[in-house]
């Protein structure tokens, strides 16, 4: 009984600090619309939605700083404290967008207000996927590694959802000025209470066994020079993987309430709805693609996932921009969903399987995070770019195939370790 309570409180610490990373930036991209012309005014609409969509982009900038700062300080000094302090900066990341002044109060130190807060919360969540992760993936039963792991995604659908029904219940029942005067913050007041939560739960947590042994081993201390000279191979494919599920992630889930409104006209109410309705077949199907990992393997799904997208994501795009409409946007919502989950369920092990333990975090924190700076920190300013440039609004159905032909590859030559039973 107390070692099934034990998992529960490890699973919860890693978990909890993901869902508010994903939370706040998810509530960031559904309100960019609503944002801009508070803290970006111009008399060009586009251009003011253009400079909130960069500021969003913003804060990936400092995540493959705060990434390679944390995952060293998480391989030298523990996962537990790691953890502790990145969700501490965390929430106050959180708390300087939400009491943010408008540009109509303070001036320009408005957009610098929330443009600091992207930069400091990009530094924070730089190192909070590797060392959640990697402290997940350690806690875990050899056997159950993928189940394990899987959660870390189950956290950012369940938050993503948490935004879209914020996002539901802001625009329904508010009126328009309500939303625009305080109605905005309300989501972000709500990303508050979960750091607290957060930070009372990780205080109370044991370091890994596997960490234990590896320090008393006397192993010598994590560098980024020993992970670019020794593991280039492990970079490459946590970077691919990262390229895939990042782009799939910012466009068909965070993107896709804007793309619904702006694109396909209908209301923003109703492209909440039938994200949620996807969100829902993410969550739950997720972890059952985690544990079948663990038993068939992690590249099997990884590939299978990939390329699903490859294949239909054009013809979805174009059947939905024919006759668009909230069941037609729901339906492709619910299959591109469905193909997330396949990746989604064995990726996060995966990931943490490319690295030693003496060198994990760091490892998984550089890949990933140059990833997400690259192809997922500005994913609604190329898919409105090309949509500008190519003159049609299928245009991201060409970015996702971007990715999904890179995370093809990387899922190609990843090293599948489920049958390893240590992961010293």
């Amino acid at each position: 009984m107390q070692q099934a309570v034990s998992h529960i409180r490890q699973i919860a610490a890693a978990v909890i600090g993901n869902a508010l990373e994903w939370y706040d930036f998810i509530v960031f991209g559904f309100f960019t619309t609503i944002i801009s012309p508070l803290f970006f005014p111009s008399h060009d609409a586009h251009a003011s939605l253009f400079l909130t969509m960069a500021t969003f982009g913003a804060g990936f900038f400092t995540r493959p700083m705060g990434g390679v700062a944390f995952g060293l300080y998480s391989d030298r000094n523990g996962r537990k404290s790691a953890l502790q302090l990145i969700i501490l900066l965390m929430t106050v990341a959180v708390a300087l967008i939400a009491f943010a002044p408008p540009y109509s109060s303070i001036g320009l130190f408005a957009p610098l207000l929330i443009t600091s807060g992207r930069l400091l919360q990009g530094f924070a969540t730089g190192g909070e996927f590797a060392s959640a992760t990697t402290f997940l993936v350690e806690a875990a039963p050899s056997t159950k590694r993928g189940l394990y792991g899987s959660l870390q995604m189950v956290g950012q659908g369940f938050s993503a959802m948490l935004g879209t029904l914020a996002g539901i219940v802001v625009t329904t029942v508010l009126t328009p000025t309500q939303i625009t005067e305080w109605g905005w913050r309300i989501p972000f007041l709500i990303g508050l209470l979960i750091g607290p939560i957060g930070l009372y739960i990780r205080n109370h947590l044991d370091e890994t066994d596997v960490f234990v042994r590896l320090q008393q081993s006397g192993a010598g201390r994590a560098t980024l020079r020993g992970l670019l000279r020794e593991h280039r191979r492990a970079l490459f494919v946590s970077f691919g993987l990262t390229v895939s599920s990042t782009i799939y992630f910012y466009v068909v889930l965070v993107y896709m309430p804007t793309y619904g409104k702006t694109e396909l006209g209908l209301a923003l109410g109703d492209a909440f709805i039938a994200q949620a309705a996807g969100l829902l077949f993410l969550i739950v199907l997720t972890p059952v693609f985690g544990s079948l990992s663990d038993r068939i393997g992690r590249r099997p799904l990884l590939i299978v996932a990939n390329a699903l997208f490859l294949l239909t994501l054009y013809p979805l795009f174009s059947w939905v921009q024919k006759e668009p409409s909230l069941t037609r946007l729901t339906m492709m919502q619910l299959i591109f969903c469905s193909m997330i989950a396949i990746a989604s369920g064995p990726i996060s092990t995966a990931l943490a399987e490319q690295f030693p333990t003496r060198i994990r975090s760091t490892g998984l924190a550089t890949g990933y995070n140059l990833a997400v700076m690259i192809f997922g920190g500005f994913a609604q300013l190329i898919v409105a770019w090309l949509i500008d440039v190519l003159n049609t609004p299928v245009a991201p159905a060409f970015y996702v195939m971007f990715g999904a032909s890179v995370g093809l590859l990387a899922s190609f030559v990843l090293t599948d370790r489920r049958r390893v039973s240590s992961l010293d």
